[in-house]
Order: structure tokens, then C-alpha cells, then sequence
């Protein structure tokens, strides 16, 4: 896999070469083979550099997923401009944070979002399908940043992360690999194009020749009819994706459908069967970050519920303890990761030095190694409750509570103890049709978890607070933490 080191524009002219007249991208009504999408590339990139936009100057973007949003990104990469695609969500101080981190001298809107951004500096247009006389790819390397991407800031501010050319290359030949894609399948993805898992799906078509289709925000009780819509083969699901869609009243949309695989991560494990029965769709598992690539997989064939999989070629993993020891097999610690492909993983944080290629990445993620090598995770590191003297994860308190009947999602987080440590609250999105008694709740969760991980309050809550991405974003949780409508165990 020595030739994963290459750039997006090299990707996209390769794929030309064998895909010329297939369709490649289907978006806002609009589709468009390999040809035509490397034809508007190369104007896109024209356009640019029309406006003033020159090599290595970063053009920023807020936008819903549309055509010219696609557009942008790869007229960026033809040109060599680095695209700063911002998340929908922001807004006052956390808006103008990434600004000032990113320092765009340009900026595309859509009209939607374009009043978000008042106060802007330099160049600010509304996004539209600028073309111009095309021009010739810049001469970019592998090592060039194409994207600065900010993580989700679940937890504070959104770190910049500097994305080279390369990293896409190697995005898309390792999942391509993990979900065995061929030029017949469809790709069709609701999530958002600021979110590496959107625009690395881009990459995964042109390695294997399929077609990626673009929905709009996700909808769970329109999803399967988008995916329809759409003739997909895959889908990619993510957060709280798979237990919204399992929440939903059955219907003949739940199978009218072609998808038959889905990108997953982190699914419970005892929603995999479930899903599979239901909708027809196998889950594949994985770990994989912004900073990082597809260093722990499955495949369709090898699929274990509750598991991420196995260390995939050219990379390594170890479990680590708070002084980054490795652990035994079988004990909880922290997953950290290395690359051994060339430009495979990020080049570090916006405002800090770039990380060595052959480094060793923490990744936050809480994991268990088991002795056949599969790797299981067990939570994020900041989402650990400490009480009476025990680690709890929240990942496994959340799965205990979900396998109630009346349960569609839940999120369990830590609020302050009278006794010091932490006490186990959990917020509870209820199943439409159902009602749901908290204390039935509690006795359920005591059949389900050791003693001191039974949740002491409970709260029933009409939504989830979710980040763009479909996370639950638990510093909102732990934030507004006991209110007058939470439910107290004693």
C-alpha cells in the first residue's frame, strides 16, 4: 500500500483515467460522472484563483451539504488552497475562535448561514457553482495540507487539525478495503462535509470506482427513503444514528431499500443483530479519527458485535495506563496509535509544532485489548465516572439502560456527590408511543449493572442536545446537570 501517499487531485484525474463516463457524484438533483466532476474541479479551481485565492491560502466554508460545498473542496485541492470547512453550529465566541485560530482570507457561505459570519475580514462571498477557464492542477505534494478540519469540541473549543493531501489517499483505500467497495456500489452519506467521515467517503469513490451520493441533515424518520432515493449500497452511520433509527415505528421503508453494509462505529453491541434483522444492513466497526485513519477495523466478513476489530496493515496500537505503560490484555486503558504508511495521519494541531510522521498519537478513547487482538471500547477517557471508589464507564451504563423496552437513547454522565466522587445521572430519550417510569427504569439497571453503577437520577428529556455530527454532547449534560425535573433515586 505504497501508493496510498498521493494527492487528491492525482486521485480524482486516476479515477477519470478508469471511470471516465460513470456517474461519480449525485447531489442536490444534479449528477455527475468522473469526467465532469474533474472538469468543474478544474474550473472551481479557476474561479478561485479569480477571486485572488493562490496556493496554500486557506479558504474557509459554512455551509449545509450541497453541490457547490463539494465543489469547493475539490477546486480547493486542484488549486491548492486549504479548505477550512467550519461546523454549521457555531456561532458568537466559538465562531469567531475558530476564525482567529484558522485565519482564512477567504470565506463561502451559503445564504442560510452567510449573516453568522458578520464582522469577517477578508474575502466573503455567497456559495454558488463558480466556474471560470479551467486551469491545470498546482503542483501540490502529498504532504500539503488539503483541509483544516475542528473537531467536535464536546468537551471545550474545536482544535484546528491540519488534514495533508495524503491522508484522504489512505482514508480511502482503507475503508474501501474494509467494506469491500466496488464500482457498482453507491456510497450515500447525510453526514456533514465539515466531518472528515463525509469528505474522506469522497476518496473512498474514486479509489474503487463507486458512485457518492449526498443527502441533506439527517432525519431518522426520512432516512431510509433518502437512501432509496439515492440507490445506495452503503451507508455510513455515526453517534446516536442507530438507536434514532431503531427508536422509529416499523414500516416497508425499512427494507425498501438497497444498502446491505453501513460504517458504524461504536454501535452497541446489542443493537447489531437487531439492525441487521431489521433493516438489512450489516455494521462494520472501526476506530478512526480527524488526526488520525482506519488503524482498527472489520469487515463485513468479519464482523463481532461490540468489537472495533483488529490492528489493520501499516499501523500499530498498544493500551496504555495514565503514565503510558502498556496495560495487560483484558485490562481498560487508553488507545494510542501509530502510523507506519507515509502521511497516513495528520501533521499536528493548528498553532503547534507538526507531529512526527512515525509518533505515537494518543486518541482519549478508553479501550480493552482482548488476547486474539480485537480491540473493544469502553468509553472516551472524560466520560469515566469515578464513584465509590470505581471507574464506571458511561458507554456501558448507557448500554444497560438502552436494552429497557421504552428506552430509545440515553446518556450517562457524572454530577457532583455529597460524599466527594461522583454520583451516575442519566438523561433518557423515551421510544414514541411509549411512557417510562423511572424507577421501573432503576430496577431494570439493577438487574443489568454492578451496584454502584445504578444511576441515581434519572431525567426524561424530549431531545438530546447533539453536536452536528450526531453526538451527544455530554458538556451540555454535565453543565445543566440536576434539575427540578430530575427523578432521585433516594
Amino acid at each position: 500500500m505504497t501508493d496510498g501517499a498521493t494527492t487528491i487531485p492525482a486521485l480524482l484525474t486516476a479515477a477519470v483515467e478508469r471511470h471516465a463516463d460513470r456517474p461519480f457524484l449525485h447531489a442536490d438533483g444534479v449528477t455527475r460522472t468522473y469526467r465532469q466532476t474533474a472538469e468543474v474541479a478544474a474550473r472551481t479551481a479557476g474561479a478561485l484563483a479569480a477571486r485572488g485565492v493562490r496556493s496554500g491560502d486557506r479558504v474557509a466554508i459554512m455551509a449545509a451539504n450541497s453541490l457547490g460545498f463539494v465543489d469547493l473542496f475539490l477546486g480547493c485541492a486542484w488549486l491548492g488552497a486549504v479548505l477550512v470547512p467550519l461546523n454549521t453550529g457555531l456561532r458568537g465566541h466559538g465562531l469567531r475562535h475558530a476564525l482567529a485560530v484558522a485565519e482564512p482570507a477567504f470565506l463561502a457561505t451559503d445564504k442560510e448561514h452567510a449573516s453568522r459570519v458578520t464582522g469577517f475580514k477578508g474575502t466573503h462571498w455567497i456559495l454558488d457553482h463558480d466556474e471560470a477557464e479551467p486551469i491545470p492542477p498546482a503542483p501540490i505534494r502529498p504532504e500539503d495540507t488539503a483541509a483544516i478540519l475542528f473537531t467536535s469540541g464536546t468537551t471545550g473549543y474545536s482544535r484546528g487539525v491540519r488534514c495533508p493531501q495524503a491522508q484522504f489517499g489512505w482514508w480511502g483505500r482503507n475503508v474501501a478495503d474494509a467494506l469491500q467497495l466496488t464500482r457498482d456500489d453507491v456510497l450515500y452519506t447525510c453526514l456533514p462535509l465539515f466531518h472528515t467521515n463525509a469528505l474522506n467517503a469522497l476518496a473512498q469513490a474514486m479509489v474503487s470506482g463507486a458512485s457518492y451520493a449526498l443527502g441533506p441533515h439527517f432525519s431518522a424518520s426520512r432516512y431510509w427513503t433518502h437512501v432509496a432515493e439515492a440507490g445506495a449500497t452503503v451507508v455510513y452511520l455515526l453517534g446516536a444514528m442507530v438507536p434514532m433509527l431503531m427508536a422509529q415505528a416499523p414500516g416497508p421503508q425499512d427494507r425498501a431499500h438497497r444498502a446491505w453494509r453501513a460504517l458504524a462505529p461504536a454501535t452497541p453491541a446489542p443493537l447489531w443483530e437487531p439492525f441487521r434483522e431489521r433493516f438489512g444492513v450489516t455494521l462494520v466497526d472501526g476506530f478512526g479519527s480527524t488526526e488520525t485513519n482506519m488503524v482498527i477495523g472489520t469487515s463485513v466478513a468479519d464482523a463481532r458485535p461490540g468489537y472495533m476489530g483488529t490492528v489493520r496493515d501499516g499501523y500499530s496500537a498498544k493500551v496504555v495506563d495514565e503514565h503510558l505503560a502498556p496495560v495487560p490484555d483484558g485490562t481498560p486503558g487508553e488507545l494510542v496509535v501509530r502510523s507506519h504508511l507515509p502521511l497516513a495521519f495528520s501533521t499536528g494541531y493548528l498553532g503547534e509544532p507538526a507531529e512526527p510522521p512515525d509518533s505515537w498519537r494518543r486518541t482519549g478513547d478508553r479501550v480493552v485489548r482482548d488476547p486474539d487482538g480485537r480491540y473493544r471500547f469502553v468509553d472516551r477517557i472524560k466520560d469515566v465516572i469515578r464513584r465509590r471508589g470505581e471507574n464506571i464507564s458511561s458507554h456501558e451504563v448507557e448500554a444497560a439502560v438502552r436494552s429497557h423496552p421504552s428506552v430509545a437513547e440515553a446518556a450517562a454522565f457524572p454530577v457532583p456527590s455529597d460524599l466527594a466522587e461522583d454520583e451516575v445521572m442519566v438523561a433518557v430519550l423515551v421510544r414514541p408511543g411509549h411512557s417510562l417510569d423511572p424507577a421501573d427504569l432503576v430496577r431494570h439497571s439493577e438487574r443489568e449493572l454492578p451496584p454502584f453503577a445504578v444511576p441515581r437520577y434519572v431525567e426524561i428529556m424530549p431531545d438530546l442536545p447533539l453536536t452536528e455530527t450526531g453526538k451527544i454532547r455530554k458538556a451540555s449534560l454535565r453543565t445543566r446537570g440536576v434539575t427540578p425535573a430530575t427523578w432521585h433515586r433516594y
